[in-house]
């Protein structure tokens, strides 16, 4: 009878920590997931600037991208802001930042962050 107690609670112990991987998998799924989608917003901006051979985007584009950022439902990030400013001392050169409060996290002291240097010839 103890035999089979100590094996129902190994056994127990187990599933507890299976149940705790598996909830942290899904939080690096969640979170890989956003960086992914990060990058791709990163990327569209970047490629308007290819497009027009300018680091400078006028307002209608960039507050275009910046609504899609902040689009959460439709393929933008939770709480998004993306900013885009050009490096100082050069003229083909930006930095475009994306910041982003996972509703899983408590964002009060830092957020998410996702940093991109685009470099035209």
């Amino acid at each position: 009878m103890i035999e089979v107690l100590i094996a129902i609670l190994l056994f127990s112990l187990g599933v507890l920590g299976l149940i705790g991987l598996q909830a942290r998998a899904l939080s690096y799924s969640i979170d890989a997931e956003d960086r992914n989608r990060a990058a791709l917003l990163a990327n569209d901006v970047a490629s308007i600037m290819w497009l027009k051979k300018s680091v400078t985007l006028t307002t209608e584009e960039l507050d275009a991208w910046k609504a899609r950022v902040a689009a959460a439902t439709v393929s933008g990030l939770p709480s998004g802001l993306g900013d885009v400013d050009p490096v100082t001392g050069t003229t083909n050169s930006a930095d475009i930042t994306i910041t982003w409060c996972p509703p899983s996290r408590d964002c009060s002291g830092q957020s998410a962050t996702f940093t991109t240097r685009v470099t035209l010839p």
